[in-house]
């Protein structure tokens, strides 16, 4: 789960001086039943962050929907009783992380089945596309995909901007010196390239920009050179959901999308007070 003093920057941020609509008109020692329900079906996420939030202000949480269930709209996801003025404090914020991890969520889902339908194989990825690494990385998670790399520290990836200053073969010979348990990928936008880096000992290749024909064509070029089983192939760049299956079924391992994280369409919840307790 995402730490509570990360998601409390949310809240502290959205009530920097109180929530003075409810101070002013909802008496300070009223209690309140409320639920969070979805608006839509999908893949619900975010119920341990939301729920660490309420607790952290009292209120009381009866988890009805669990971290990647599949939900249907009018379904209740959480029941709430606690202070009236904590519940209406911690809504949009509850609200916005559920929302955003949800529709993360729910669109790997949703990737996922259509690419396993033509390649069982393959993964779906994210990237590091996103300023809410903690929260959209667990999304990523929930829905079924993989994360790539946290941060910079995690694992080599050897990109364009660095074959610029040094040499394909001379960056990756540096970066298998420099540790024996990271991964060393390398990024790639041509057949040489590509086949240049295996045999250089990268560990993945990443295949950018590149049409599914080109792939292929890389992919056979590898088979040829007895290449292909020594490396893990990540295709990226301009796909989309109209396009992923034309890469899904070709011979490779993993598809990254930032649009997973950069471009997230919010799982519409909502939270309604049902009376006073």
């Amino acid at each position: 789960m995402v730490s509570l003093d990360y998601l409390l920057r949310f809240l502290h941020e959205d009530v920097p001086f109180g929530d003075i609509t409810s101070e002013a008109v909802i008496p300070e020692d009223v209690k309140a039943r409320a639920v969070i329900v979805a608006k839509q079906s999908g893949v619900i996420a975010g119920i341990g962050e939301v729920k660490a939030l309420f607790e952290h202000f009292g209120v009381a949480v009866d988890v009805k929907k669990d971290d990647g269930e599949e939900v249907g709209e009018g379904d209740v996801i959480l029941e709430l009783v606690g202070n009236a003025r904590s519940v209406l404090l911690v809504e949009r914020t509850a609200l916005n992380v559920m929302g955003r991890m949800s529709g993360i969520a729910t669109e790997v889902r949703r990737l996922i089945g259509k690419v396993r339908a033509v390649n069982p194989k393959v993964r779906i990825a994210g990237t590091r596309k996103t300023l809410l690494k903690p929260i959209d990385k667990r999304a990523l998670l929930i829905g079924g995909g993989e994360p790539h790399r946290f941060s910079l520290s995690d694992a080599i990836l050897i990109k364009d901007n660095h074959l610029t200053l040094v040499s394909l073969e001379e960056a990756i010979k540096r970066a298998k010196a420099f540790s024996v348990y990271k991964v060393v990928e390398v990024e790639v936008e041509s057949l040489e390239d590509a086949v240049k880096a295996v045999k250089a000992g990268a560990d993945v290749v990443m295949l950018d920009n590149m049409t599914p024909g080109e792939i292929a064509g890389t992919v056979e070029a590898l088979k040829r050179e007895g290449l292909r089983e020594r490396v893990k192939i990540e295709v990226s760049g301009g796909i989309t959901p109209g396009n992923i299956v034309d890469y899904a079924k070709l011979d490779i391992d993993v598809i990254s999308l930032g649009y997973l994280t950069h471009s997230v369409k919010n799982f519409d919840v909502s939270l309604e007070i049902v009376g006073r307790v």
